[in-house]
């Protein structure tokens, strides 16, 4: 996680494996959203996945959230391919996103 002020700020869950990275799961508290937290938290972690022998990072996102799509957008992740109802509760699409390391 990051830490600012002693507060949790955002946290993840990382995989490497023969080469491939999967961000799980990657969240900013959101008292600490449109703060810049969630980039630097980012790199660090693509850092922390090269450094594992990650050579390309995937995840998933849900359709509508914007602003991650954004985020990943600007941090050179492209989309490959839409999950129609990948998520239940409500139900939505996912998208998965890829980039080189």
């Amino acid at each position: 996680g990051r830490v600012v002020d002693e507060d949790i700020v955002a946290f993840a869950s990382v995989s490497v494996v023969a080469g491939e990275g999967e961000i799980r799961r990657i969240a900013v508290m959101p008292e600490h959203r449109r703060q810049g937290h969630g980039r630097v938290f980012l790199e660090r972690l693509l850092d922390e996945l090269r450094a594992r022998g990650a050579q390309r990072v995937f995840l998933e996102v849900r359709a509508s959230n914007a602003a991650a799509r954004r985020l990943y957008a600007s941090a050179g992740f492209v989309e490959d391919r839409i999950r129609a109802a990948y998520y239940r509760a409500p139900t939505e699409d996912g998208v998965d996103l890829s980039r080189e390391l």
